[in-house]
């Protein structure tokens, strides 16, 4: 059922534009019915004669523009989005993002702040039908882009596209600054809080493994997550590594462009059956989550690294049935090299050919790759800096990740760096801070009212100087006054005197 709206043609996609045009205009009437508060209440601020926007999101896929919407709609007025894929293709959904449907059940998605009219579902069932949404378990990938794309359309959040965010500093008295490279050239931008929603790769890099990169020329291997030319692979030997998602969906790709044979490789015995995630999404854990121990919460993401998720459900059956798809599990690659005109891939049980390699292998943790945390990395505290867990434990790539706090902010190794806590990172460097999946769609329901109570407590906090001076000052004609009170006034002077 992927892309449902390919079978709606001639009058079958006027009448659901017509719904679907309905649903907004309801939508929109019921934000404004139930707006809170009603106005803005963050005083605008300029700064070295530039306008200084009250929150500026890097990032304009699911997260950014949920984020963008939820802020606007809690009165915070000034907010900027920049992304840096051209319009349309913000977020995975429609390039690297493979998969047939999303994994995230389709009753778990929190976008709507309690507006039924604003919900995925009111969407789906106008676009499709109430038949089609009981029909589905889970929602096919393109109409969650073409979900958000309406969601955008009906909060009025506006998306600034090919903004690509190359630093971000102090710029002094409480104010961020942004550097932003766009059409060849660098500007910066200014704002109070900054929220960096760049998903799973915002704490490092897609990256092939060294032992890849350094033995094949480029040509002869991609990462999954990497713009792929699968026609390239028509009559091909390919071999995949990796044994999640993306495995899965760029194996199916492969075979579906031709490919002659797929051979997925990973190195677990087995994979793995259960969902751990499922069992954290609830509204007490997935709220509070943050208060928890330290040690707790190093445990959770210890346990979710070491034992992971399965591939999604509709990946693995539509692979499994496939010609030409061989599964291999305990099979890590120790190393591969050229043999003629084949790549030969070294296992523990045997040396494999293939003609082509493709890495599923994940993002790594490097937050010096990010070049939007050039400045930030260095001087804010990571899990190494608090936590020290029993050897057992012991994790690199945890350890390397940031110690967010409450509201998913950095927080400085020194008070001489205040300033990060302006910062948020809303991407996989929350992965011990606030649960391995608080970013991901079934997380958003309770993860980003978290963080928009930090962004709104830090701006408040802004204003707090001023706070006592603009009430006394504060003028507003609550009281509709007479036409006769002063005489009133009057007479009522004389009776007390008397």
């Amino acid at each position: 059922m992927v892309g449902c709206s390919e079978s709606l043609a001639g009058e079958n996609a006027a009448e659901a534009s017509t719904r679907v045009d309905e649903l907004a205009r309801r939508a929109r009437a019921d934000l404004a019915a139930l707006s809170h508060p009603d106005r803005g209440w963050v005083p605008s601020l300029q700064h070295d004669h530039s306008v200084v926007a009250d929150a500026l999101v890097v990032g304009g896929g699911q997260s950014g523009v949920i984020i963008a919407a939820a802020l606007q709609r809690e009165g915070v007025q000034r907010v900027s989005v920049l992304d840096s894929a051209p319009p349309g293709s913000e977020g995975p959904w429609t390039t690297y993002a493979r998969m047939a449907e999303l994994r995230t059940p389709k009753q778990l998605v929190g976008s709507e702040f309690g507006v039924p009219n604003l919900s995925l579902r009111s969407w789906f069932a106008a676009t499709y039908g109430d038949q089609a949404w009981d029909q589905i378990e889970r929602v096919p990938r393109l109409d969650w882009q073409r979900y958000l794309d309406w969601y955008v359309s009906v909060t009025g959040v506006t998306i600034e596209n090919d903004r690509h965010v190359t630093d971000v500093f102090s710029s002094g008295d409480g104010v961020v600054g942004v550097r932003v490279e766009h059409d060849g050239t660098t500007s910066t931008r200014l704002a109070r809080t900054v929220v960096l929603a760049t998903g799973f790769d915002g704490a490092g890099a897609w990256r092939v493994p060294d032992f890849v990169s350094a033995a094949l020329p480029s040509d002869r291997y991609d990462h999954s997550n990497a713009d792929i030319d699968f026609s390239k692979l028509a009559g091909r030997r390919v071999g995949v590594l990796g044994h999640g998602a993306a495995a899965f969906d760029n194996s199916i790709a492969a075979l579906r462009a031709g490919a002659a044979s797929v051979d997925l490789c990973f190195r677990r015995p087995r994979l793995p059956r259960v969902n751990p995630h499922r069992f954290l999404e609830t509204a007490g854990v997935m709220t509070h989550y943050a208060e928890l121990d330290d040690a707790t919460r190093w445990q959770i993401a210890h346990y979710f690294k070491t034992n992971d998720q399965p591939p999604p459900i509709r990946s693995f059956t539509e692979a499994m049935e496939m010609p030409g798809l061989r599964l291999r599990p305990a099979t890590p690659w120790l190393s591969v090299a050229l043999d003629g005109d084949s790549i030969a891939v070294e296992t523990p049980d045997e040396t494999l050919a293939f003609d082509h390699l493709i890495l599923a292998t994940g993002a790594v943790t490097d937050l010096a790759a990010r070049p939007e945390l050039r400045t930030i990395a260095p001087i804010i505290d990571l899990w190494s800096d608090r936590y020290q867990p029993p050897p057992e434990l012991e994790d690199d790539r945890l350890s390397a990740l940031p110690y967010l706090g409450s509201g998913y902010e950095f927080e400085p190794r020194s008070s001489d760096n205040d300033w990060v806590q302006r910062v948020f990172a809303f991407n996989f460097s929350s992965a011990v801070s606030h649960a391995p999946h608080s970013t991901s769609i079934s997380g958003h329901k309770h993860a980003l009212p978290r963080l928009v109570r930090g962004i709104t407590r830090r701006l408040v906090l802004d204003v707090e100087v001023d706070l006592v001076n603009d009430l006394t000052s504060y003028v507003s004609d609550d009281l509709p006054v007479p036409a006769d009170f002063e005489q009133h006034v009057g007479d009522t002077a004389e009776k007390h005197s008397a």
